[in-house]
């Protein structure tokens, strides 16, 4: 079982944010990246050439994300909004939680780790808070490790985004 193999959990919003980006480098960026090495070559001695090094790089670069991208929806598992649950945390959860020690509440998305955005607060099934929360309850107390040491989460709520 390879990276490649690996399955990716999804919602259908993380499949629609992959279809974008892969829709937009198969028809803007390729067309960008070809016109630019184009250009380079244009430009006569490819030996000496830095344009045309860095535009096939960018091209390398282009086409492993778009087979990167197109491999991820082939081994997608997508979460349906039914598939959810409400009672327990899982993968699409949307979950309020109480910092026991710092008494702040925070909203972490539980999603898989194809679609985790921190800066967002989606927070990856694999990840220590996500693995800690996911199949507890509401009124569950959480001890999660955490770089910095131990912290201890009370669920608050789950629900659906």
């Amino acid at each position: 079982m390879g990276e490649n193999s690996k399955q990716i959990i999804l919602t259908y919003e993380g499949v629609k944010k992959i279809e974008e980006e892969l829709e937009y480098l198969k028809t803007i960026k390729r067309k960008e990246v070809t016109e630019k090495i184009k250009t380079a070559i244009s430009y006569g001695d490819l030996s000496e050439n830095s344009e045309y090094d860095e535009a096939k790089n960018e091209q390398a670069f282009v086409e492993g994300r778009i087979a990167t991208l197109e491999n991820m929806l082939k081994n997608a598992k997508i979460i349906d909004d039914e598939d959810i649950k409400t009672d327990v945390v899982s993968i699409g959860s949307v979950v309020k939680v109480r910092d026991l020690e710092f008494d702040d509440e925070f909203e972490f998305t539980i999603v898989g780790s194809a679609e985790a955005d921190p800066a967002k607060m989606k927070i990856s099934n694999e990840a220590p808070i996500g693995r800690g929360l996911l199949g507890k309850k509401v009124g569950d107390k959480v001890e999660i490790q955490v770089p910095d040491g131990v912290t201890t989460f009370e669920i608050l709520e789950i629900r659906r985004q």
